[in-house]
């Protein structure tokens, strides 16, 4: 299958739903929209980029680095070099009201040379701008979104041919469907069914079981769900930032990842006090530990988050996480992410978050976050702070009463 023209603009179309609907203030004439793509989704950033001039927003069309262009800047650029933020970048990052990328790499691999350490560098020097839409975040100011456009490089990673690729893109996005803006309209009032069960419940800790593992998450004071929020497509996943404070157990991520030029696969982690004490992978290993070591944060859980099969129609291995978090298959997936929380999931005002008020809730903060995902049978129960256990996940399928069709 290839991209057809209606596929294209439909695409385009749940993009701006998507930014609409993530962004808590309204858009307004002459707001700013950045829109950030890879070569090879240009056909796509042509389209989106006349329908935000259609709205009356000022669009801005920056280009990703190339394959050959980012490994030179990680093998050639200076101390200095690595960490250097372009004049203008931070006045820029202060007045977005909106940004959508489109992830369409030409490898997954030509950093795999490269020390992780000079990665990690370059990422905590560009921890201030992201914190900064953040902030404009919380205030309603801003809002984002992502998607994936098939590359070769993508195909032959998740181990198809590009035509199947864009198949599973086609399906997972409901372009296939006369009103894909619809279908997402629909999951969304769905979903919202499961979030609002799932924020009346009044949950001492999580416990996730498995074949492989068994871990606990303690949600925190003032914590909510949050999902198909409209960050993402696609996205189908329900997720919060719990107090990073309670984690214990093991945790094992089945599904591979790659991660910055890096392929690894069968990360075990075990967790004492909410750190990763004890870090394992069948393939990259040592990579994972690198990471995990990339600042204070980065060996601690800033998220846990669990998708329905009901809902998403991915069934394949992607290599892109995007589309690997929100797995449906058989028995739906989990995942953690390590490093850095979302403010979002804060029961209250997010824009009355400072940074003393996260640390005492334990809010985890990093310039990492990385999804690592279970796709293996599991269940996951709650324990109320009555003492009672309920069962809160089993099979794929949250056991909310009404099936979350409310």
């Amino acid at each position: 299958m290839e991209f057809t023209s209606k596929h294209l603009e439909r695409y385009a179309d749940v993009l701006l739903w998507g930014l609409s609907t993530a962004r808590d203030g309204k858009f307004r004439r002459n707001d700013i929209v950045l829109i950030r793509f890879d070569r090879p989704a240009l056909e796509l950033m042509e389209i989106l980029y006349g329908k935000l001039l259609d709205r009356g927003w000022n669009a801005l069309a920056r280009m990703g680095l190339t394959a050959t262009m980012e490994r030179n800047f990680y093998d050639k650029a200076g101390p200095k070099q690595l960490v250097f933020i372009a004049p203008g970048d931070r006045e820029l990052m202060g007045n977005l009201n909106g940004s959508i990328y489109l992830h369409a790499p030409q490898s997954l691999t030509h950093l795999r040379h490269v020390d992780p350490k000079r990665i990690g560098k370059s990422l905590v020097a560009r921890k201030p701008l992201r914190e900064i839409m953040e902030q404009r975040e919380e205030r309603g100011a801003f809002g984002w979104t992502l998607c994936t456009f098939p590359t070769e490089s993508l195909a032959e990673h998740a181990g198809m041919t590009v035509g199947d690729y864009t198949e599973q893109i086609v399906k997972a996005c409901y372009l296939d469907r006369d009103d894909p803006v619809g279908e997402w309209k629909e999951v969304y009032r769905r979903v919202s069914g499961i979030k609002k069960w799932l924020n009346g419940l009044e949950v001492e800790s999580f416990r996730v079981r498995s074949a492989s593992m068994d871990l606990k998450i303690t949600p925190g004071k003032k914590r909510k769900w949050i999902g198909i929020s409209g960050h993402n497509i696609p996205s189908f996943e329900i997720f919060l930032s719990p107090d990073w404070r309670g984690t214990e157990g093991t945790y094992f991520a089945n599904q591979p990842s790659y991660r910055s030029g890096n392929y690894v696969e069968g990360v075990r982690l075990t967790f004492r006090d909410g750190q990763a004490v004890e870090i394992e992978a069948e393939k990259g290993g040592d990579f994972v530990k690198q990471q995990a070591a990339m600042d204070g944060g980065a060996c601690r859980i800033g998220e846990f988050s669990l998708t329905d099969r009901r809902f998403s129609r991915i069934d394949r291995f992607m290599a892109d996480t995007l589309f690997d978090e929100n797995y449906g298959g058989e028995f739906g997936n989990c995942h953690v992410a390590l490093g850095s929380s979302y403010s979002d999931t804060y029961a209250g005002d997010p824009a009355a978050l400072t940074k003393r008020i996260k640390k005492s809730l334990g809010f985890n903060d990093s310039a990492l976050h990385w999804d690592l995902v279970n796709t293996e049978r599991k269940t996951v129960t709650a324990r109320l702070r009555s003492g009672k256990e309920i069962a809160l996940y089993e099979d794929g399928v949250f056991a909310v009463p009404g099936g979350g069709r409310s």
